[in-house]
């Protein structure tokens, strides 16, 4: 009897398995046409996820390179089963990402408080980090000043000290001054009858600017007129700027240079024989570039410059560093400290005003140790026509050390070789009133004399 039992129970086990395997496949098996659709449009949509979730799952593991981990096959498994896995893989998906961004952020805050370089394109993310309790805070890179944020003080580049030394003790960028050596720099006949067309020229020989977007990145904030009051910008001018740009040979000397001047008009600046090696060694760096070199063969062939040049080099540093008398008093000034660094000059009655001061890259340094206070763009002279992030010649309004400047005009993102050139070649070989083309951009370069042999000031101004 007991026999006779079993036997009908597997009789009866086996008609029931035979049915299911004739019947519909739940398992992984199973012919597409005879999934469920919920599953259908899963596996579809899924399967980026799927990939996501190996990628997700390598970085909480530390798992690089390599086949991904196994996944356990849910569709040998009954739909609860199956569905209860999903949700917790799910769970943990949602667990490992949380977990990656945790590291993630205690990773950057690392880098944030280590990091002695300004340049990190860290920008929204780090800044609301910053804000804790509506107190200021620096963490390295950026830091709360009022409603505005700024990037860290600058790194001072190991070389500049180096830039210190006695001209020929130093060291020169042979690349770049062979990758400049390749290009041609002889003037045309045109260019030579045409202020506009050579300093044009110019601009396409300028290998070292830089590319909106790539190189660095500006916000306008919003316009206003000159004679208009108030801060109109709710950021910095500069959102970031690369953090190779610094370290290029002629940007790093330029930047060495900067701190070797009294801001204020009028006090007798004293030029230390290190001072001088930094300015000798400035021109001798420039003068392996393309714009310099085209410089000195434009003004040669105009029977205005010597053909040596060594003799060349000396003029153009006796030209930028020289220093002359301005306002009132001897040795107070010269062309490089006027033009690219800046001047505080008094207007009576306890009132400054900022002179000069028309480069770029004293804005970045200035505006990233605070000193610069960027309050928004001046209203081009023809409507419409309002700078964005890619633009390249700005007229703005700044306070620099709480003193205002209304309107100052600049080319951002040009090398410093590009803008002694410009400025030389301008002073040499036209007047006051310069309205050349340089690239998409059609300016007035102002120049004014200081006597009859030095620079007084030059800057552009954008026409209509």
């Amino acid at each position: 009897m007991d026999g006779l039992i079993k036997g009908l129970i597997n009789v009866a086990i086996d008609a029931v398995e035979g049915a299911g395997r004739g019947g519909e496949r739940v398992d992984g098996d199973a012919p597409r046409r005879h999934r469920p659709a919920r599953e259908d449009e899963e596996e579809e949509v899924g399967r980026g996820d799927e990939r996501s979730r190996s990628t997700w799952a390598e970085v909480v593991s530390d798992h690089k390179g390599g086949e991904p981990e196994e996944r356990p096959d849910h569709r040998n498994s009954r739909r609860e089963g199956r569905q209860e896995r999903r949700d917790d893989e799910d769970w943990e998906r949602v667990n490992a990402r949380k977990q990656y961004q945790r590291n993630q952020y205690e990773e950057e805050d690392r880098r944030d408080s280590s990091s002695r370089r300004p340049q990190q394109q860290q920008q929204a993310p780090a800044y609301t980090r910053q804000q804790q309790d509506g107190k200021e805070r620096n963490d390295g890179e950026w830091q709360t000043v009022g409603e505005k944020k700024r990037h860290g003080k600058p790194y001072q580049s190991e070389a500049w000290n180096a830039y210190k030394r006695p001209p020929s003790e130093q060291q020169y960028s042979e690349d770049a001054g062979r990758i400049h050596h390749a290009l041609n720099v002889e003037p045309t006949r045109e260019e030579l009858n045409s202020l506009s067309n050579a300093c044009n020229r110019l601009w396409e020989l300028d290998m070292n600017r830089l590319t909106p977007g790539k190189d660095y990145r500006i916000e306008c904030g919003e316009g206003k007129k000159v004679y208009q009051k108030g801060d109109m910008a709710s950021e910095t001018l500069f959102s970031w700027l690369g953090d190779d740009v610094l370290r290029k040979p002629t940007y790093s000397r330029f930047c060495a240079l900067l701190d070797n001047y009294n801001p204020h008009q009028g006090y007798k600046e004293v030029k230390t024989q290190q001072d001088k090696h930094e300015e000798v060694a400035f021109i001798e760096e420039i003068a392996r570039t393309a714009p310099i070199k085209y410089l000195h063969r434009y003004l040669v062939l105009k029977g205005v410059a010597s053909q040596d040049y060594e003799d060349f080099k000396r003029t153009l540093t006796s030209l930028w560093f020289d220093l002359y008398g301005r306002g009132g008093s001897s040795s107070s000034s010269s062309a490089f400290e006027h033009v690219f660094v800046g001047e505080i000059k008094g207007r009576g009655q306890g009132e400054n005003e900022v002179s000069g001061f028309h480069n770029w890259i004293q804005f970045y340094l200035e505006e990233a140790n605070g000193n610069v206070d960027y309050q928004g763009y001046i209203f081009p002279r023809r409507r419409g026509e309002s700078p964005d992030s890619e633009t390249q010649l700005l007229t703005i309004q700044f306070e620099w050390n709480g003193v205002l400047k209304s309107v100052s005009s600049t080319l951002i993102g040009v090398s410093p070789e590009f803008e002694v050139a410009l400025y030389t070649l301008c002073f040499f070989m036209g007047g006051e009133d310069n309205r050349v083309e340089i690239g998409p951009y059609a300016v007035n370069i102002k120049c004014y004399q200081m006597g009859n042999s030095k620079i007084g000031s030059a800057f552009p101004i954008a026409e209509n």
